[in-house]
């Protein structure tokens, strides 16, 4: 009964959350709905349609049908319209938002919605313009149901225009931080602080400002609003922006409604509550790129100074294993020449190949963080990653860790053999200390797969707890690990020579371990 009872939950899930969905966007809609039109459906401040993208966002073309069922919900619940033509009009609004979402979706990034200047741009040209269409033919399927005069189009469609553009444009970032896990945990730990208890407090007393004294001076005070925004930007960037703003945007329009502003149109504090978003946002930006680069230079001197370090370990170790392979080798002479037992000459063979390999990769290392040098060759992928797991196995079966390797395709790349097994085995050692102290089944999987004709996936996963959120962030930092023995290099040189290699390493999973190692290949699907 329980798996059928499980089974059931997961096939009704996406129902429920539909359902959720077309609840909170009727609710939004009629709280939304103020300072109505003359005519039905013309509302100056509409967020909802926010909502709507975001579903999009997450759902694809799945979710367009459910939110032409909210959009009929919501205009069924507040102006009671003939079905079969609102039925019409809403199918092509959310025709429209589809096609929004699907724009926002592939020429915006998906770290974040206003990344940077170019990415707030292209953002906002988006959304202007594309409610912009929208509403027109909304407004024209109106005009043609004859639910709205010919001779108030104009009115009409610049009223639902702002309020579904300014109302897109300023909730829509909030939500997109809310609604995932990660930038949800990001926005938090931002905003949960007492300083931004102080600017609340400020975008109160700015608010009474601007709609008391000033509504006798014709609202001549409104720029004191500028005041709390450009603290919280300033402060805490675009988090604090995109909080700042929000918080202004619904006090402005509850202040409005409160003090029954006579003097200034719902209109015009939607224009103005756009204008402080586009201010907010642009500081807000501003201050995350230069701490970024500040971040970034941190981080190359950091780095540099993991070069330094490893170029000095370099120097230091190269005579010690130059004498141990000198060593082995004389051991070899003298068992040839008096003779001894195979099992003893084979181990040092052994002895006298890893002291090689083991010098030539302090070398290497060293030749990179000195002039960032490559040698690249064309290796087959599959040998690569035998020769790689070899001696893990071995100590895989010693200690009880099930180490598994999943099917390799044929496929070669072209790296610098001694370099990506550098990062390998740091990936696959981190992997065992991760699991070493679990009492329960304890698992290592390594996986690849192709995710573009010219670029293959090395993927290292365990059962282990995974990285902290607040420790992910800075996995890749030098100097910071999570060990008590740990220098916290292993993963700085890891990245920096699959950077260099033309790929990337990247933390998929923060509740278990799981690292993806990704790098260029060699096109179609098969290697002769």
């Amino acid at each position: 009964m329980q798996p059928r009872l499980a089974a059931f939950l997961d096939r009704a899930k996406p129902w429920g959350w539909a359902g959720l969905f077309v609840t909170a966007y009727v609710m939004l809609s009629l709280i939304s709905d103020l300072d109505s039109h003359t005519h039905r459906f013309i509302t100056p401040w509409n967020p909802a349609p926010a909502l709507g993208i975001l579903f999009l966002l997450r759902n694809g073309k799945g979710g367009a049908a459910t939110l032409w069922l909210a959009l009929i919900a919501s205009d069924l619940a507040a102006h009671d319209p003939p079905f079969s033509v609102i039925a019409i009009l809403d199918g092509g609004l959310a025709l429209g938002y589809f096609f929004i979402a699907l724009i926002l979706n592939k020429n915006v990034s998906k770290s974040g919605m206003l990344l940077d200047r170019a990415n707030l741009m292209r953002w906002g040209i988006v959304i202007m313009v594309g409610t912009l269409l929208n509403r027109m033919a909304f407004i024209a399927g109106l005009i043609f149901a004859a639910l709205l005069p010919l001779a108030d189009w104009r009115d009409a469609l610049l009223r639902v225009w702002i309020g579904d553009g300014v109302g897109i444009f300023v909730t829509l970032p909030l939500l997109w931080w809310l609604q995932d896990a990660k930038r949800r945990f990001a926005f938090q730990s931002t905003i949960l602080n007492w300083e931004t208890t102080g600017y609340i407090t400020l975008t109160m007393l700015s608010l009474w400002f601007a709609f008391v004294p000033g509504a006798s001076a014709h609202f001549r005070y409104f720029y004191v609003l500028f005041l709390p925004l450009v603290w919280a930007a300033s402060r805490q960037g675009l988090a604090g922006a995109i909080f700042c703003a929000s918080l202004l945007h619904l006090g402005m329009l509850f202040a409005g409604w409160l003090w029954e502003a006579q003097n200034i149109s719902i209109f015009e504090l939607q224009m103005r509550a756009m204008l402080l978003a586009i201010v907010g946002f642009l500081i807000g930006v501003a201050v995350d790129d230069q701490r970024r680069a500040v971040a970034d230079l941190r981080h190359t001197l950091r780095l540099a100074a993991a070069g330094e370090m490893a170029a000095a370990l370099a120097h230091e170790l190269n005579q010690p294993l130059t004498a141990l392979s000198a060593y082995g080798a004389a051991c070899e002479r003298i068992m040839t020449r008096d003779g001894g037992s195979p099992q003893l000459r084979d181990v040092i063979r052994r002895m006298v190949n890893e002291a090689g390999r083991a010098a030539e990769v302090v070398r290497r290392l060293r030749d990179f963080f000195r002039t960032g040098s490559t040698r690249l060759e064309r290796v087959c992928l599959g040998d690569l990653l035998e020769s790689t797991l070899a001696t893990f196995h071995e100590k895989a079966s010693a200690i009880g860790i099930a180490l598994t390797v999943a099917t390799i395709p044929d496929i070669h790349i072209s790296a610098d053999r001694l370099q990506i097994e550098v990062v390998l085995r740091n990936l696959v050692s981190n992997a065992f200390d991760a699991v070493s102290h679990l009492s329960g089944e304890r698992k290592i999987v390594v996986s690849t797969e192709r995710i573009s004709s010219d670029r293959i996936c090395v993927s290292v996963e365990d059962n282990g707890a995974g990285l902290a959120a607040t420790v992910a962030d800075n996995a890749f930092e030098p100097f910071i690990s999570t060990k008590s023995s740990g220098l916290g290099l292993g993963l700085a040189i890891s990245r920096a020579i699959a950077e260099a290699h033309g790929g990337s390493l990247t933390i998929a999973a923060i509740d278990h371990g799981c690292f993806k190692l990704t790098l260029p290949a060699e096109s179609g699907v098969k290697n002769s």
